[in-house]
């Protein structure tokens, strides 16, 4: 292993530890200059090309996904372990597949459905995007679906529910 401060070719292993994907992560000491490092190695499973849906097809590329996936997180509070962990369970899952390909459609559904699960906001940015959804009712169409799945009522008006008692109207509304 080189030294990435004096590219010198030795180097002591001081300490090692696995992660939960089957990496391992060595830290080093340089028999040279002394200085210390950390590595990274993680088993190379071939992953399938992804077929776009003009029928082009590349490799799949995480950084990609990861970038998509944190624009559609941008301002919200979702750690960055979780966005990984979403494209750690997503890369494993097409690896387990054993495909040569896989539609960018299935990935597109796995990334929607764990956007879900971990923010309703981003999950309808992804969506906005991934569904092409390019009116307000269809956006809205969504939006009470999450609501009914959290078990909360839609609002139709566009604001807050009137108040007990109130006119449904509100105020100045005309009476039958």
């Amino acid at each position: 292993m080189k030294c990435p401060y004096c590219e010198a070719d030795e180097s002591r292993v001081i300490d090692t530890t696995h992660d939960a994907q089957g990496g391992i992560r060595r830290r080093r000491e340089c028999k040279q200059c002394g200085r210390r490092f950390s590595t990274y190695e993680r088993v190379l499973r071939a992953t399938p090309l992804v077929v776009k849906a003009n029928g082009d097809r590349e490799a799949f590329d995480r950084e990609k996904l990861i970038r998509g996936i944190q624009i559609s997180c941008g301002k919200r509070p979702i750690p960055a372990a979780d966005i990984k962990a979403l494209v750690d369970r997503i890369e494993t899952h097409l690896q387990q597949l054993g495909r040569d390909e896989v539609s960018s459609r299935v990935i597109g559904d796995m990334v929607i459905e764990g956007l879900k699960a971990l923010d309703p906001i981003a999950y309808i940015r992804y969506a906005i995007v991934y569904l092409g959804l390019d009116n307000l009712t269809s956006v809205r169409n969504i939006i009470d679906g999450l609501l009914a799945e959290q078990g909360t009522t839609p609002s139709r008006g566009g604001g807050t529910p009137p108040a007990e008692g109130a006119a449904p109207g509100g105020p100045g509304a005309a009476s039958a």
